[in-house]
């Protein structure tokens, strides 16, 4: 069964005092399969959250369709079991993360045995417990967010919509948040998500869609979104510059090269007199959106 379902969607907003047409999503078509698991890749102003405020219904789509588990994503029904975590949360801040959690609960009909108990649990697994019946107003943003991937964990969602779900975390949180999406992914639930941070979450995503100025330009694995060449990133460390070596900072070095020539490059780096940093993959969201749209 599809989880998500969109076809040729299109949002057209009217913005400024002259009232101009700016397209935010231009004909978009895709298909998530329940207990899959999507990464949704993209600059600032692609048309991610655009599309992500139509999914869960805050937005009306200009022209196409949108479909969660088969019903129009614009009837309530189709929302009940859904967790979604935006960017940017706006909770009311005189509310406490225990009540937060209990109103989501009761709204989404949660088969559970103790509303309150369901919550405090689902508080003290993002840390929360000694703050639960403190006011939002108190919390810092990593906090917040904390508290909203809480609210949408806690109704044992069907499909979770995440957008920048890390956003405002700390290492640690981001390390802990990853984890447990991969946990509720194992479990079968289905994610969609957004983030800039894609070595935080390249192990969650089966496939990536990238979209650029409102268009989908690709979906791949991703394995594939390198393209066809494998390249590796190395740094290093030394006072004496390198051939082809780019400098980062105050004796920090970097270059890309091709996996094939790495030993090549170590060599360069070894006689130079430069000390081994790190060499790691260039899979990352600005060289895999730059493959995909034709900019490398």
């Amino acid at each position: 069964m599809l989880a998500i379902e969109v076809r040729d969607l299109e949002k057209v907003y009217a913005k400024g005092v002259l009232r101009r047409q700016v397209r935010a999503v231009d004909g978009i078509s895709l298909e998530i399969a329940e207990g899959e698991a999507f990464g949704f890749v993209g600059p600032n102003g692609a048309g991610k959250s655009s599309t992500i405020r139509i999914l869960i219904g805050l937005a009306r789509p200009t022209t196409g369709t949108v479909r969660l588990f088969g019903e129009d994503a614009m009837r309530p029904k189709a929302r009940r079991g859904v967790g979604y975590v935006p960017e940017n949360p706006c909770l009311y801040d005189y509310l406490t993360p225990l009540e937060i959690l209990e109103m989501s609960l009761r709204l989404h009909r949660t088969a559970v045995d103790s509303v309150r108990g369901r919550a405090m649990e689902w508080l003290a697994r993002l840390g929360l417990a000694d703050v639960a019946k403190s006011p939002i107003r108190s919390f810092s943003k990593g906090m917040t967010q904390r508290v909203v991937l809480a609210q949408a964990m806690c109704i044992s969602p069907r499909l979770l919509i995440l957008d920048e779900p890390l956003s405002g975390l700390d290492p640690i949180g981001r390390h802990e948040v990853v984890d447990l999406l991969a946990e509720y992914k194992g479990q079968g639930g289905t994610l969609f998500f957004t983030s800039h941070v894609l070595h935080d979450v390249e192990r969650l995503a089966d496939r990536f869609g990238l979209i650029h100025q409102g268009k989908l330009r690709s979906v791949r694995s991703p394995g594939e979104l390198v393209g066809a060449e494998d390249v590796v990133i190395v740094r290093s460390k030394g006072t004496v510059p390198l051939d082809g070596w780019h400098a980062e900072s105050s004796g920090q070095w970097v270059i890309e090269v091709p996996r094939a020539k790495l030993w090549q490059c170590l060599d360069q780096l070894r006689h130079g007199g430069h000390v081994l940093i790190e060499v790691k993959p260039t899979l990352s969201l600005e060289s895999a959106f730059m493959h995909a749209v034709g900019h490398g």
